[in-house]
Order: structure tokens, then sequence, then C-alpha cells
């Protein structure tokens, strides 16, 4: 993976991770391959920005139902950023 597109897939936009935003935390959705490291340089690269830390996590399928038929969600990981003093990204 040498383009950071194909590491950032998508922000997490939640209420949680809206009032994380304002202390310059941001959640993303990024590759199940991707790891720390990768995500902090795709991060300083696409925003212009310097990363202090990255916490990951893999997230669990939910159950769902739409009637009788039950299914489950996607499994996705997710990178919780913390960026330095100063720093802000605009969505």
């Amino acid at each position: 993976m040498t383009n950071y597109t194909d590491i950032i897939i998508a922000p997490v936009v939640t209420e949680k991770s809206a009032y994380a935003a304002e202390k310059n935390v941001y959640t993303f959705k990024v590759s199940k391959s991707a790891n720390k490291t990768a995500i902090k340089k795709a991060i300083e690269e696409a925003f212009g920005v310097k990363v202090l830390s990255v916490n990951t996590l893999n997230t669990k399928a939910k159950s769902k139902r739409v009637g009788r038929y039950t299914g489950k969600t996607k499994t996705y990981k997710k990178a919780i950023v913390t960026l330095r003093e100063g720093n802000k990204i605009e969505f």
C-alpha cells in the first residue's frame, strides 16, 4: 500500500466522534491490513497534519433483521487518531 487512498476508507461520523474532534481526536475507517505506522503516514500525507498517536480496533459484526430475514453487518478496522496541539482536520 503506497497511496493513502488505499489505507483511509472514510471518516466515522457519530456524536461521540464529533465531541472527540473538539479535543483533536479523529476517527477513521481504515483498511484491515493497515498497521499503525501506515495509518499515521497516510493521515499526515492526506491532511498535512502531525499525528501524536494512533489507536486501532477491529469491530465485530452485528446481527440485523429485516422482516423475517436475518444477517450480519460487515466488520471493519477503526483508527482513532490523536493530533498534535494546533493541528486540525476539516471534513
